[in-house]
């Protein structure tokens, strides 16, 4: 019987015997939505879907409120990268750039590279956000380091797409968890790294994600909880649109309205949906009132 790959689906799991708890993540149809917006040279494509993987990967053990992102910039080739999931498992990611981009493409010789994590609620302004020391050539070094600095938590992630699938594992070793002999076990943390170093990349893309689980940790007694479902969602809105070009101020929106003839577009970068204004719809937004005659492609 052909086996049937699990896609869009977050896993959380726990290693009893060894006390480590872990995270696995399987993009298809919400990765190939994000990385068909766009002709992406191929390492960039690997590093957005690295990114989107991972920006799931990342709200597998929190409480999460609003969305996680993962938005890098740099002066180079490289303008921008942005992933996010938000809490009810809606993904979405995007890249910028200009000219040609290396191949591989380091994270660690990117010029004037700044990357942040963001947590929360934008609108509400209840945001956490961190810095990610981009020390590491890997998105996945990058982010075991912040692990380790932020947490002071060992953390071992791996991270691999293609133009297919776009997958994560994240484990973490925490004291006192896990079955009753793990505290004492000296040994489970670095018998958790050997046994995840020999994951290679294309075992990683191509195997369901129980199958992989029990391939890799079978003797570790995993316990796999219940499946959260992953899509491709996007959170943009009227409301948003209106109030992006309500802070552009009166002269802006009248200059842009005479310029595209009577009428003000808006197209989402991520969902490639359309808002379109007029200038009845210009009035009621400068004077706060609720547009009306607008249409939504």
């Amino acid at each position: 019987m052909e086996t049937v790959l699990v896609e869009d689906v977050l896993h959380r799991f726990l290693l009893e015997r060894a006390g480590v708890r872990g995270v696995i993540v399987r993009l298809g149809a919400a990765w190939r939505e994000v990385a068909g917006r766009a002709d992406y040279p191929a390492p960039l494509r690997e590093l957005l879907g690295q990114s989107l993987a991972a920006s799931a990967l990342l709200t597998g053990n929190i409480k999460l409120e609003g969305a996680l992102s993962i938005e890098l910039k740099s002066a180079g080739a490289l303008r921008l990268l942005f992933a996010e999931c938000s809490d009810t498992g809606r993904l979405r990611g995007l890249a910028r750039w200009n000219g040609d981009l290396p191949t591989p493409l380091p994270l660690n010789d990117l010029p004037d590279a700044i990357m942040a994590i963001t947590i929360g609620h934008a609108e509400r302004g209840q945001r956490y956000q961190g810095l990610v020391d981009l020390g590491h050539a890997e998105l996945a070094g990058a982010l075991e380091n912040y692990f380790r600095q932020s947490e002071q938590l060992p953390a071992r992630i791996v991270l691999a797409a293609d133009g297919q699938h776009a997958v994560g594992l994240m484990l973490q070793k925490l004291p006192g968890e896990g079955g009753r002999d793990a505290v004492h076990d000296e040994d489970a943390w670095p018998r958790i790294e050997h046994l995840t170093a020999t994951l290679g990349r294309e075992e990683l893309l191509t195997t369901p994600p129980e199958e992989l689980l029990y391939r890799l940790y079978h003797e570790e007694t995993v316990r796999l909880f219940q499946p959260r479902p992953l899509a491709f969602g996007c959170s943009c809105s009227r409301e948003r649109v209106e109030s992006m070009l309500r802070s552009l101020g009166q002269d802006e929106i009248e200059a842009t309205l005479e310029a595209q003839q009577g009428t003000i577009e808006v197209t989402c970068e991520f969902c490639a949906r359309t808002y379109t204004f007029d200038r009845v719809d210009a009035q009621h937004l400068l004077s706060g009132s609720t547009t009306s005659s607008s249409t939504v492609q």
